[in-house]
């Protein structure tokens, strides 16, 4: 398709339907939509519009009954999987297995492109630094070296070679930039940042997603240093078109760019289209200042005709890469008959199994005896939804944790113990099943059916323990004195220290999805040796929010015997896991740490190994980390930063040197002048399990 010369068609009014998304979100619903309206040209895209038949309905009143037959393009929240659920992106993360999102990534654009889907909003590559915050789960936690590894695995996974193909779809970056630090964890609320903490730890991985060819990247509700993002010429124009060097589509979160009159920016809709135009957002979400103003604006020369222009052939441009102009339409039948397969299930455990991670385990209570009598507590275990976790897709079947051990013939008696809508606990009925059995699985955590969900979109916690009628039911069940085995959801890091302290041992994970009970069995019963490690830390407190690894020393670090230095009167400084952190049921040793030299020049590759062996009785898979401190910098620089990992399988007995290479170059930081340096001086490097640990030495980049 000649997009130029289709431009040079179309209307004033044509070009800027094409800047329009309509669909069923919380703000408007496409059957409110007037049909004379798509058959003017005035509407470009769709959102979340599943049902194959409307789809094709709607794309031949676009292609066959307007003017210039311009086809629509439809776009859908596809998170972590849509007939297949996978787990949630957080919890996939957990594996440090970037390959492995790649993969659940391709299964999901092909159900989804099937389906009548060639645009998903996803990945969100936003860094989780708040446990308060709502959209922890939709991530890859809160080290940006991770989150740029998964953001480029997740876009490769989705678009594939070529988003013309009938199995990938466009991806989208969001939400840019900044979203997750919004104030008291309140999604939506005001961000303050600097410029180097956006350019060192939240802009990587939007960087990492373009590098990686991202078609599409969406702005964010918030304002940024008191400006909506929707509205902010600086953040659009400057850092990502110019300094990111983005070439697509940018669309609003949405209602976003009609909420910047709300945050008191804008005067009116008039005033708050020419803002949105001229900052650079291509197409309006949900809202419609656009359609109501653009003319009149570019007309009498307030927003040029060229810029119009550019943000239209962006639009077309990516509905040519889609081959929407060549096959606009969908097979309905096919689209009808699409679901999980044998291969996608099967992918769904083995990303649930390795997205499962053992955070306590005394006295060897895990893996669980096969001939056990196992006591099932808990709402969560026996609730289809509370597998998948928010934006789940089509397909809300799921193997549960009870039903899964009942299916294979365990010897297991459940118990709800809480119900998550009422709020009430049933010790009675729990206490009565406990006393019957060897073993107490305890299932916890952030339900779906409480107030809603209690993870996701606008569902902040001030609190971040588990609720507290499950933490009463804990307490009655730990005078049983059976073994207790905690398994914990959440979309979020939980203060779980009450937890600790009460049970005999701990798995965590986000949502699982599809597979979510066979996984979890695979794992309890040692068919699965867990190997998943954290992607966020995990404090000890409500109050320790927001925590993440990578922060600066301060001039008083905390020292316990130091009064006035940096921590808390009534609570501990560290974390209760730290990031990076999970066991294994086998034990690893690490020894004879080693780099390629002691002295470095910025174009240098320094090479670090480490002799890793497994110490314990059965094969087990280990993350291997490296992190790296600048000890002194024109910035102050953070205790630690990720800088590369490895995974790998040992039998029992067994040791391997692992090798993790770092280029010098990725080293560096922002100055104060905003340029990308990579200072001279002493460096500490560090490899072990997680963050807090580890064999340590020390280099100099001259």
């Amino acid at each position: 398709m000649d997009i130029k010369k289709l431009l040079s068609q179309m209307t004033i009014e044509e070009k800027i339907g094409q800047l329009l998304q309509c669909g069923p979100s919380i703000y408007r619903n496409f059957e409110e939509i007037r049909w004379d309206t798509l058959r003017s040209g005035e509407i470009g895209s769709f959102i979340r519009v599943r049902d194959p038949e409307m789809v094709n309905k709607l794309q031949r009143c676009a292609v066959e009954e307007s003017r210039l037959g311009i086809p629509l393009v439809f776009a859908d929240d596809i998170i972590h999987g849509y007939f297949t659920n996978f787990p949630v992106p957080a919890a996939e993360a957990c594996s440090w297995e970037p390959e492995l999102a790649r993969r659940t990534a391709e299964v999901a654009a092909k159900e989804a492109r099937v389906s009548g889907i060639q645009w998903t909003y996803a990945p969100m590559v936003d860094l989780a630094r708040d446990a308060r915050w709502g959209r922890n789960s939709e991530g890859a936690g809160e080290d940006p070296y991770l989150a740029s590894v998964f953001a480029k695995a997740r876009v490769e996974g989705f678009q594939g070679d070529d988003i013309s193909s009938d199995t990938h779809v466009a991806a989208c970056a969001k939400h840019f930039a900044g979203y997750s630090a919004c104030m008291g964890g309140r999604d939506y609320n005001s961000v303050e940042m600097s410029c180097q903490t956006l350019y060192d730890m939240f802009l990587p991985p939007f960087k990492s997603a373009i590098d990686a060819g991202v078609a599409t990247v969406m702005s964010a509700f918030h304002d940024f240093n008191g400006v909506p993002c929707a509205g902010n010429r600086w953040l659009l124009r400057d850092v990502l078109r110019d300094d990111l060097d983005f070439k697509g589509v940018l669309i609003s979160d949405a209602g976003a760019v009609g909420q910047m009159q709300v945050h008191g920016y804008t005067e009116d809709e008039r005033d708050t289209a020419k803002k949105a135009m001229d900052a650079g957002t291509d197409i309006e979400m949900a809202t419609f200042t656009y359609n109501h103003h653009l003319k009149e604006l570019v007309e009498n020369g307030e927003i040029p005709m060229e810029m119009l222009d550019e943000a239209v052939e962006r639009v077309l441009d990516l509905k040519n890469r889609l081959g929407l102009f060549e096959n606009p339409y969908i097979d309905v039948e096919k689209a009808n008959s699409i679901g999980a397969t044998e291969q996608s299930i099967a992918l769904a455990r083995e990303c649930s199994r390795k997205s499962i991670v053992l955070l306590k385990n005394d006295n060897k209570t895990l893996p669980l005896n096969r001939k056990s009598k196992i006591a099932v507590i808990g709402a969560l275990a026996g609730n289809e939804d509370d597998m998948h976790d928010v934006w789940s897709g089509k397909n809300k079947n799921a193997t549960t944790i009870y039903g899964a051990l009942k299916a294979n013939n365990y010897d297991a008696m459940y118990a709800k113990g809480y119900d998550l809508k009422t709020d009430e606990v049933f010790i009675e009925d729990a206490n009565r099943v406990a006393n019957e059995c060897d073993v107490i699985l305890f299932v916890a955590g952030e339900g779906v059916n409480y107030q809603g969900f209690m993870s996701g979109e606008a569902r902040n916690r001030s609190d971040i323990e588990i609720p507290k009628l499950q933490q009463k039911l804990l307490k009655e069940l730990k005078r049983t004195g059976k073994p207790i085995v905690a398994y914990i959801f959440s979309g979020r890091p939980l203060a779980l220290r009450n937890v600790d302290e009460t049970v005999d041992a701990i798995l965590w994970s986000g949502g699982l999805g599809t597979e979510a009970g066979n996984a979890v069995m695979d794992v309890l019963f040692g068919d699965y040796n867990p190997s998943a490690k954290l992607v966020w830390t995990f404090p000890t407190s409500n109050g320790q929010s927001p925590y993440f690894y990578n922060h600066n020393n301060t001039g008083k670090p905390p020292i316990a015997e130091i009064w006035y230095s940096s921590k808390y009167i009534d609570a501990p400084i560290g974390a209760q896991y730290p990031f990076g952190y999970g066991l294994s049921y086998t034990s690893f040793k690490y020894d004879n740490l080693q780099i390629s030299s002691k002295e470095f020049s910025i174009d240098d590759v320094l090479e670090a190994s480490v002799e890793v062996t497994n110490t314990g009785d059965c094969f087990g898979e280990e993350i291997v980390e490296l992190y790296v401190r600048d000890l002194v910098g024109s910035m102050v620089r953070p205790v630690r930063e990720l800088k590369g990992f490895d995974k790998i399988g040992l039998n029992p007995g067994e040791k391997k040197t692992v090798v993790i290479k770092v280029p010098i170059k990725n080293l560096g930081f922002h100055n104060q002048k905003m340029e990308y340096v990579v200072e001279p001086g002493k460096f500490m490097l560090y490899v072990g399990p997680d963050s807090a640990s580890g064999l340590e030495t020390e280099f100099f980049v001259k």
